[in-house]
């Protein structure tokens, strides 16, 4: 059985210039990424078998993404080349004040239409991971991830949803961000949130508010990430902390999409019946060794390159 991860994939281009804004910026690090292409790369590292879905521009960054893919070991069948889009950029840069300076340069990956979609073979897939704030952008991704998310739901294939809000793509327009946020949350079978994507989309001052909110209106597993402090899962209503290990952080870059990642690994032989029925204690076995996947990642620069060191010895 495989994995299924769908979204964006693009080009970060991080200015080293220290303190500079975007306009000011004369040097800037090209890394390959986006949210559903890291947590693929994730999965392939720790020996899984995974398809991303993705659109990228018929240029040699579309390329370079793809290649990079096959590095890793992830199937590339359904990464489409657009000749009429650019590969999508973000450009982004750390000012003085501690703000991010953000262009994002849409492209090609939010073309990734229903059609194309719908043409996609789930038969042997087992779970499907929707994984990108992106998806919720006005566009025929946004359409694409519907559907996808019906045909999954009619063919009882395990969903998964990570919302990865970026504040610079949805700052105008929250209220649409957290209203198709919600669609997902109670349509999937797992969902990961940080702990402030957890209060913003439930609209609460505090984690625990916003546990309450989400015990009472979401019937899936759930993990909301606590940074140092581990990881709080949500097991029917039941809420525990699991602690993560300690490490020197380098760059956290990335540190979610591997604990997605390691997640999904673990499910992924599982058929829906056995991973719903699965015990807290299972849950605490799996939650334990995604922490660790994040927390390795953690200690090398760039998200890609971290996932390169990932592989399924550091569950031992």
């Amino acid at each position: 059985m495989k994995i299924l991860c769908i979204g964006e994939a693009l080009i970060d281009m991080i200015c080293t210039d220290k303190g500079s804004s975007l306009s000011q910026g004369q040097n800037f690090l090209k890394k390959p990424g986006g949210a559903p292409t890291n947590v693929a790369a994730a999965v392939a590292a720790l020996g899984g078998n995974v398809e991303l879905a993705a659109k990228v521009g018929k240029d040699p960054f579309g390329k370079q993404l793809i290649q990079v893919m096959e590095e890793f070991g992830v199937s590339t069948k359904y990464i489409l080349q657009d000749d009429q889009h650019f590969t999508t950029f973000a450009f982004v840069s750390l000012m003085e004040d501690g703000e991010r300076d953000f262009v994002f340069n849409r492209g090609a990956d939010g073309e990734l239409n229903e059609d194309e979609i719908n043409s996609i073979d789930l038969t042997d897939v087992s779970i499907i991971h929707f994984g990108s704030a992106t998806g919720f952008l006005n566009g025929p991704l946004q359409k694409a991830y519907i559907s996808l998310l019906d045909r999954a739901k009619k063919q009882n294939i395990f969903i998964s949803f990570d919302p990865n809000y970026r504040h610079l793509l949805f700052q105008n327009n929250t209220d649409s961000f957290i209203e198709q946020s919600w669609y997902f949350l109670k349509n999937c079978h797992f969902f990961k949130l940080s702990d402030e994507e957890a209060m913003l989309i439930t609209r609460t001052a505090t984690l625990q508010d916003a546990t309450t909110v989400l015990n009472n209106e979401t019937t899936a597993i759930y993990t909301i990430t606590l940074g140092k402090e581990g990881t709080l899962l949500g097991y029917h209503q039941k809420n525990s902390t699991i602690g993560s290990i300690a490490i020197k952080p380098v760059d956290t870059t990335g540190a979610g999409d591997a604990f997605v990642g390691a997640v999904l690994y673990q499910l992924c032989d599982k058929t829906l019946y056995e991973i719903e029925k699965a015990t807290i204690e299972e849950w605490n076995s799996i939650v334990t060794n995604a922490n660790k996947a994040g927390a390795r990642t953690c200690e090398y620069l760039g998200a890609m390159e971290a996932l390169k060191h990932l592989n399924n010895q550091i569950f031992l």
